[in-house]
């Protein structure tokens, strides 16, 4: 054999090589194909596929931060809002991402915009701005149940943003200055409430003893004094009023 006979055996090899050997990363699995038909699914670390019978398909699983991208939804009391949102998923099975579904990642992506505009569709606007994490938890379920057939598992959905118009948000602004109202003047009722019955109390009290009206009469006047008033009116009471019309009407 020859030297040249030798490199061209050597160069072979070294072409032939990459085609027979595959390294596979931790997070990677190989899914092969032998003459078009499902062999198996191998990885990580080395492998060896034979050239021309055997293909593989990698498949990543780590877990896949996909942006949904800003849909338009109409709520359930007919307001338009725009709502995007982040989808969490992880490749479970490698076999059935890669034969149940022609492209997983375009499948769950357009998944996961029907199903934003179906589950918010169905909520009002005050529900999509407080009960947020509801809405995600409902959503996230929604599309593992769908996804497991293709071997993928939705981990966690996060609405993003929820943006209104601007006059809705003018609208929102006046519903919650309103209520903030109305609830300053139910307080201030209850108070009222409350301080009507405790003077009504306090009336009973002085109304059973007379000397504490003499008492309350004086306390008052020492208030009065100490606001340094430059006049100062005694109220005269009902009693002495009383016996001088009696007097005048006995005349």
């Amino acid at each position: 054999m020859t030297i040249t006979m030798i490199a061209y055996i050597f160069f072979a090899v070294i072409l032939i090589l990459p085609m027979i050997i595959k390294v596979m990363r931790e997070y990677e699995r190989a899914v092969v194909f032998t003459f078009g038909r499902f062999t198996s699914v191998k990885g990580p670390g080395l492998i060896i596929i034979i050239p021309l019978v055997q293909q593989i398909v990698r498949v990543d699983l780590r877990t896949i931060v996909m942006d949904v991208p800003s849909q338009d939804v109409i709520s359930r009391d007919n307001v338009s809002v725009k709502v995007n949102a982040v989808v969490y998923f992880r490749v479970m099975d490698p076999e059935r991402a890669i034969i149940q579904v022609e492209n997983y990642h375009d499948a769950t992506s357009q998944l996961a915009q029907t199903t934003l505009r179906s589950v918010l569709g169905q909520h009002e606007l005050d529900e999509m701005l407080a009960e947020r994490e509801k809405l995600n938890r409902d959503i996230q379920q929604i599309l593992d149940e769908q996804t497991d057939a293709w071997g993928i598992k939705v981990s966690n959905v996060e609405i993003k943003h929820v943006d209104i118009d601007e006059s809705m948000i003018r609208a929102i602004a006046r519903q919650a200055e309103a209520e903030r109202e109305r609830r300053a003047k139910v307080i201030h009722a209850e108070g009222e409430l409350q301080a009507s019955t405790k003077l009504l109390e306090a009336a009973n009290i002085l109304s059973t003893n007379p000397q504490s009206i003499q008492l309350r009469y004086l306390q008052t006047l020492t208030e009065i004094a100490g606001e340094k008033n430059s006049t100062i009116a005694f109220p005269v009471p009902i009693d002495l009023l009383t016996i001088f019309f009696e007097k005048i009407s006995k005349k």
